[in-house]
């Protein structure tokens, strides 16, 4: 039995769930938040009304989904842009996990930059990391400014190409909120 495109890719990728993508995931009601906290997953109430996973997923396990039988619904529908177009024969699947392979890279050097400049805080999701970093007030020392922005230049390039490669297109009517840097 040959495997599907979702556990051909899915598993090699998980930026999705790990806080690259998305800040957060909007969960169908407060049944399911309820099952998910049950489980052990961190969720926000934002309101009475909605209720939502925090990014990365406690439940991701390298790049598999450590619920996935239970996942929330918005999980289970949310194609990105990358698989969608591997559906349609668009790429190729080795075309793909190459491109996942070079995102995951631009990813592990954003985080390398953050973490000389002191963030190492992985319960964010990456832009907010991004984010308190670049917020910090200018150093007196030039080489931290240098890293500073250093990261900035290698965040900019993860978002356009996290945006054109994956997000764009993709089922927005029920993905995932963007992870993107505040305001």
């Amino acid at each position: 039995m040959k495997p599907s495109l979702t556990d051909t890719l899915c598993t090699r990728c998980g930026l999705c769930c790990d806080g690259s993508l998305f800040a957060d995931v909007e969960l169908a009601g407060r049944a399911e938040a309820t099952r998910l906290e049950a489980m052990g997953l961190e969720i926000e109430d934002e309101d009475t009304n909605c209720a939502l996973l925090t990014q990365p997923c406690r439940a991701l396990r390298r790049a598999r989904c450590g619920v996935y039988a239970h996942r929330p619904e918005c999980c289970r529908t949310f194609e990105c842009r990358l698989l969608q177009d591997v559906r349609r024969g668009a790429a190729g699947v080795e075309q793909a996990g190459a491109i996942i392979a070079e995102a995951r890279k631009r990813i592990g050097r954003v985080r390398e930059l953050m973490a000389r400049l002191g963030q190492h805080d992985g319960r964010l999701p990456l832009g907010e990391i991004c984010a308190e970093a670049l917020a910090r007030d200018p150093d007196p020392l030039p080489q931290v400014n240098r890293k500073r922005a250093e990261l900035e230049t290698a965040m900019s390039a993860v978002e356009e190409s996290i945006r054109r490669t994956f997000l764009d297109g993709a089922g927005r009517s029920h993905a995932p909120r963007a992870a993107g840097r505040p305001g």
